[in-house]
């Protein structure tokens, strides 16, 4: 079937990304792997920036340079997860497997090689059929700004990430949440694909019902993708709240999903009100503490001398926004957020 056109396609929903996405398909139209087997499908959702007019222009390079094909799609659901059902929905039959990235990222020229040598590798580990393969996640090329630091820093901590999409893991294993993964188109169609109900965290909810139907989903830390972050706090604060909004919404619909370390800030949070009058300045002083040794910890290890109060500050607001999001998700059904 491969030999009749593309096998991979990477899957690209879009919203203004002028200042990225010639970054993100060059990237992509210098891979080792045989432009022939690939091919990148954008889905635009209504920018009103010139990212349409520089993906038509690179089209064009493309097509001048025996690069890749590249598409250009009207994404009319404007969300992330329409966009992949569309793309599942016009992709040609050759295809077997969708990457999913997004337009502020880049990626080495090996990068899709590596994909399907790690794929092929897990098909030897695993007697049950792959469902996904994610990838790490590494910050931007370049020098990042003040505010750039403190979110990585943040990201890269146990009191940030955890073991989520941004996770600095170093072997490879199952997760429920692979970042930026590669799906077989088999396996999305057999489960229908992602909800568009979910406006974030459509990943982690699609790959709960992926476990559900019997497939393996794993993650490998030899490849990577670079992802232009948060740049300033507003905007952190709203991806923490956007995030514990909508993953109380995929724990109502999995509560296997459910980890208790998500729920570690609310705990604090509750406890330290209930307990205010006798012990909570107590916990509040303990909570303190402990941010300030990571912001020490951050500031020793980037050199940043800034990072030793704005790590800390990043953790509280990523605590308390996510916090807050978690329970705004479970009193109400929710609206788009304003930073996709």
């Amino acid at each position: 079937m491969g030999d009749l056109g593309p096998l991979i396609a990477t899957v690209l929903p879009v919203l203004n990304e002028e200042k990225h996405i010639e970054a993100c398909l060059t990237s992509l139209m210098h891979q080792t792997l045989d432009s022939h087997k690939h091919m990148v499908m954008v889905l635009d959702g209504g920018s009103s920036d010139a990212t349409c007019s520089i993906v038509t222009r690179m089209i064009e390079v493309s097509r001048e340079s025996n690069g890749p094909r590249i598409e250009l799609h009207e994404n009319p659901g404007r969300f992330v997860a329409d966009a992949r059902n569309l793309a599942l929905r016009l992709l040609p039959q050759s295809v077997q497997y969708t990457v999913e990235l997004i337009g502020h990222s880049t990626f080495d020229e090996d990068h899709l090689q590596l994909r399907l040598e790690e794929w092929n590798e897990f098909e030897t580990l695993y007697s049950e059929p792959i469902g996904a393969v994610g990838v790490k996640v590494l910050p931007r090329e370049g020098e990042q700004s003040m505010v750039e630091s403190w979110i990585e820093g943040s990201l890269a901590s146990p009191l940030g990430s955890g073991d989520g999409q941004f996770s600095s893991f170093t072997q490879r294993s199952e997760t429920q949440i692979p970042a930026f993964a590669m799906h077989s188109r088999t396996a999305l169609e057999k489960v229908g694909g992602w909800d568009p109900f979910f406006i974030t965290s459509q990943d982690s909810e699609l790959s709960m019902r992926l476990i559900d139907a019997g497939f393996i989903i794993t993650r490998t830390p030899n490849t990577h993708v670079r992802m232009v972050k948060r740049s300033s706090l507003a905007k952190w604060w709203k991806m923490g709240h956007r995030y514990g909004f909508w993953r109380s919404k995929v724990l109502r619909k999995h509560p296997s999903r459910a980890r208790f370390r998500e729920f570690l800030p609310l705990i604090g949070l509750l406890l330290t009100v209930f307990f205010f009058l006798s012990i909570g300045l107590f916990l509040i002083a303990c909570y303190a503490t402990v941010l300030a040794i990571e912001g020490v910890r951050k500031a020793f290890t980037s050199r940043r001398i800034s990072s030793l109060f704005g790590v800390p500050l990043c953790l509280f607001l990523l605590h308390t926004s996510f916090s807050i999001g978690l329970i705004d998700g479970m009193l109400r059904r929710g609206r788009a957020p304003s930073d996709r």
